[in-house]
């Protein structure tokens, strides 16, 4: 593989920055990852990362790239105790969107690996992903340094490196680059620098939904429950949901969440009653019954957040930015990590054709799988009207073949398993948009209507297709 420069920075040991130094390391000779937070060789909640705290799923898509890139990691995390569903066994999965219950019975036979959800915690997870990553023998992560500023030519038209500074002894150092990555979240000031540069700021798009959620880390004996996952979703009525989802060493991570204006206690009594007209009673038994772990934990997301690098008419050469520095979304759905597994991609394939217009070409190509995502997120979420967005018509229309499609999972094998597939970023939103799977899910819905539910059935590898 053709080496394009010496050094590369990422700022930010962030999911998405680790998974960017990975793909870095393949094309400089040396990656250099500059954390604030110091980082343990063990599992545990940081400061730099909030979320850490509250329910994470690896998707589907998400989990096959961080195979990819670190070959043997998903075997590892399951030999280390992560849960993974991967039997195709629908029953133990608890899935209600916008108010409908996706089919439970029955087996995705010749789909299961490929829809895996792996489900371990935020901490061990990126723990792994660090090992691997200080194991690579050009790559440094540099934890308990701040980045000050950034550097660039006089001309301004490349940025040259970054100057960072120690949080313990405040010495500070600069570090050369001919790429630096920006990893650092949704307060990064990549926008605030290039408006100082004379390139303006990013536009920026806006879903604001005012997500609250509160969560629980719990011990629940194992075998108590047939559940892996569980994700209740707000429903068209109840801008509200939860989330009950295994976790290694027999814990659980029990979370409940409102939007617009949605408060939930932050005691895991007030979250039992705030979740106990929608939580199935033999889990609200299970949550109820286990021992919690620690203290709740509370996090407030305003909006979904996309800053468009990608319609900039002019960048610096050698700045790039991933994860929720580009994008962030409404955390309920789970889309984050597998997002920036997927922007990974999209800047191993531009690297690949060289280094000449990198960012432009970079933004470009992530926008897809973000735009992707988005649209998801804007059907689901602008249903409800106190939640502020732009509602285009062709929107409207994705809304209505999104709850054709989710009215005919919940009796429909075929399209349950097709929703599923698109719903985890392994197929594109197109396949939503086939005619003979348009004519299924609406003679289904209609048939739903007209009180001629049909019973569900077994799905097999060929029906699934």
């Amino acid at each position: 593989m053709a080496r394009l420069g010496e050094r590369a920075v990422v700022l930010g040991a962030s999911m998405g920055g680790l998974l960017a130094a990975r793909v870095l390391a393949d094309f400089f000779d040396t990656v250099t990852v500059v954390e604030r937070d110091e980082l343990p060789d063990h599992p545990a909640v940081r400061r730099g990362v909030p979320q850490g705290r509250h329910v994470h799923v690896l998707l589907a898509r998400g989990a096959q790239i961080f195979d990819e890139l670190f070959p043997g990691l998903l075997d590892e995390l399951v030999a280390d105790g992560a849960p993974v569903w991967d039997d195709g066994e629908l029953s133990k999965l608890r899935l209600s969107f916008g108010g409908h219950d996706i089919l439970r019975s029955g087996k995705v036979a010749k789909e299961a690996k490929a829809l895996a959800i792996h489900l371990p915690s935020r901490p061990f997870l990126e723990c792994h992903v660090r090992r691997r990553l200080r194991a690579m023998s050009n790559v440094t992560i540099l934890s308990g340094h701040e980045m000050v500023e950034l550097a660039a030519t006089p001309d301004r038209r490349r940025v040259t490196g970054v100057r960072v500074v120690g949080r313990d002894d405040g010495a500070e150092r600069a570090l050369t680059a001919d790429v630096v990555m920006d990893a650092m979240g949704r307060g990064a000031h990549t926008p605030a620098f290039l408006d100082s540069l004379g390139y303006g700021r990013p536009v920026e798009d806006h879903i604001i939904m005012h997500t609250n959620y509160v969560s629980q880390l719990l011990q629940i004996p194992a075998g108590t429950l047939n559940e892996m996952l569980v994700d209740i979703g707000p429903a068209p009525d109840r801008p509200a949901g939860m989330f009950l989802s295994g976790y290694e060493n027999d814990t659980w991570m029990f979370t409940v969440f409102g939007m617009a204006g949605n408060q939930p206690p932050r005691d895991l009594a007030g979250m039992l009653s705030f979740a106990e007209e929608y939580c199935p009673a033999h889990l609200y038994a299970a949550i109820r019954a286990a021992e919690p772990i620690g203290d709740t934990a509370h996090h407030h997301m305003p909006s979904s957040q996309w800053r468009r690098y990608d319609k900039m008419s002019r960048l610096p050469d050698g700045l790039l930015v991933c994860g929720d520095a580009i994008c962030s979304f409404n955390p309920i759905y789970g889309q984050g990590m597998t997002v920036a597994a997927l922007e990974a991609v999209a800047l191993r394939a531009c690297l690949h054709r060289g280094d000449t217009d990198l960012p432009g070409r970079y933004f470009r190509a992530a926008a897809k799988p973000i735009g992707v995502a988005w649209q998801m997120v804007a059907s689901l979420d602008l249903a409800f009207p106190a939640v502020a967005g732009r509602r285009s018509r062709w929107l409207r229309v994705a809304t209505r073949l999104v709850d054709w499609a989710l009215t005919a999972s919940e009796s429909d094998p075929v399209v349950a398993v097709r929703f599923f597939r698109v719903n985890s970023l392994v197929d594109s939103p197109i396949r939503l948009l086939h005619p003979s799977f348009v004519c299924r899910a609406a003679v289904v819905t209609l048939r739903r209507r007209r009180g001629d539910r049909q019973p569900g059935q077994a799905v097999v590898a060929e029906q699934a297709r």
